[in-house]
């Protein structure tokens, strides 16, 4: 697992000559409606060794929360089933919104 910082998924995202990531969302349901983070897959952490099956071993997958915690323990988990395309977001949608984008609402 890599971390990403918000500005590096920024410019991963802009770049029209990269393949875009599979953004997955483990924040739970109340903090994604709160605070949406466009493009991504929402499954909250608890529901990851349940579905995992569902995402794509082979993607490049950048995992998400509020502050990066959740989403390093995730991204963590994963790598231990398998994966390995894994980018834990530093700072989460927190940082992101502080960094990147100043008028996604925040928590």
């Amino acid at each position: 697992m890599r971390q990403l910082t918000p500005p590096q998924l920024h410019d991963w995202l802009a770049d029209p000559a990269r393949q875009k990531p599979v953004l997955l969302d483990v924040r739970e349901p109340w903090e994604v409606e709160a605070c949406r983070f466009a493009g991504a897959t929402s499954m909250p952490m608890r529901a990851v060794p349940a579905r995992y099956r569902e995402l794509d071993r082979d993607a490049e997958l950048v995992v998400v929360c509020h502050h990066g915690a959740r989403s390093y323990q995730v991204a963590m988990f994963l790598e231990q089933q398998g994966f390995t395309n894994l980018y834990n977001l530093y700072g989460g949608v927190a940082a992101w919104a502080q960094q990147v984008d100043p008028t996604m609402p925040t928590y």
